[in-house]
């Protein structure tokens, strides 16, 4: 069980200004969920968890969001850069309403790991998410997170005592 009364200094910000700053991560995802129809709440649930455990471990790099065709091409993006050396001391409101229910499409979060992540052994990795209580079964993707043929566009920034979260959108 979590113990979430427990706070961990790390730099300038602590787990629970990472916490705080996902929580605009958290509404938003709801809000694609929601309006796609793609993803049910108890999905979503398990992704925030995750995600959650592996930015608390200083792991996620980027986190993206896309919407598949039928074809594999992504037909739009949003993706959640962390800045963990930022300045901003508060997030902004969270919001995302141009996400709609297209037939045929699938919805897809592609997690972009830092270099610590990728320098922990298979074993490492392992140990790290069963000890984390880890709910998905996280598995490579082929989607092209560079979102080339989409125009991006600068989101919300969402952050706590240093600690950031900065949203691109690409449609």
């Amino acid at each position: 069980m979590d113990n979430f009364n427990t706070i961990t200094k790390t730099g300038t910000y602590t787990v629970v200004d990472i916490r705080k700053t996902f929580e605009g991560f958290e509404a938003d995802l709801r809000m694609i969920a929601r309006r796609t129809g793609k993803w049910n709440m108890e999905y979503v649930e398990k992704l925030i968890y995750d995600v959650l455990k592996l930015a608390e471990g200083k792991y996620i790099k980027i986190v993206n969001i896309a919407l598949i065709g039928s074809y594999g091409t992504v037909i739009r993006a949003v993706k959640y850069i962390v800045n963990e050396d930022g300045k901003a001391q508060s997030g902004e409101r969270p919001g995302n309403n141009d996400w709609n229910d297209i037939p045929g499409t699938s919805l897809q979060m592609i997690l972009e790991y830092k270099d610590n992540w990728h320098n922990l052994s298979p074993d490492q990795k392992a140990a790290f998410m069963l000890n984390n209580g880890f709910k998905i079964n996280w598995t490579a993707s082929v989607v092209d997170t560079s979102y080339r043929h989409l125009a991006g566009s600068g989101g919300q920034l969402y952050g706590s005592n240093g600690y950031e979260l900065k949203k691109q959108n690409y449609k």
